[in-house]
């Protein structure tokens, strides 16, 4: 979704989380629900890093302030999907196909979504996968 030729929007998700990027010109900012990302646990700073890195080694730079807000999932889901939200953002802000390409060798779920989802409980069962035992006496 496009606003104007210098700000744009892109969705990324993960399980149930959904973060949303608005991608702009600027100083290399990047803040999540408000809060700067270095200020994120250090796993997940390194998780969110690594589009950041791969755009700085491609580009020789990363003049982008990006802001997202994430809903729903989990922390690690969230996480998730903010870096695959960012590596979207960034490479169509940029319209580099040697960025996408450089994204797809690294890590493919930086920008193809993982689809993946909880099987539903079966009818009359306990949990998706498990059944009732029965008894033979």
């Amino acid at each position: 979704m496009v606003y104007n030729e210098n700000m744009m929007t892109v969705a990324g998700k993960r399980k149930t989380a959904i973060a949303k990027a608005t991608i702009k010109k600027g100083s290399g900012k990047i803040t999540i629900n408000n809060i700067p990302y270095e200020n994120l646990q250090r796993f997940h700073k390194l998780m969110i890093k690594e589009p950041i890195d791969i755009t700085k080694e491609v580009l020789k730079k990363f003049d982008f302030d990006v802001f997202i807000n994430i809903k729903g999932g989990g922390s690690e889901s969230q996480i998730e999907a903010a870096r695959l939200a960012i590596a979207k953002a960034v490479v169509k802000f940029t319209g580099s196909e040697e960025l996408r390409k450089a994204f797809l060798v690294y890590d493919k779920n930086l920008l193809v979504a993982d689809t993946r989802r909880k099987e539903p409980n079966k009818p009359g069962d306990s949990k998706a996968r498990s059944r009732r035992q029965k008894s033979f006496r």
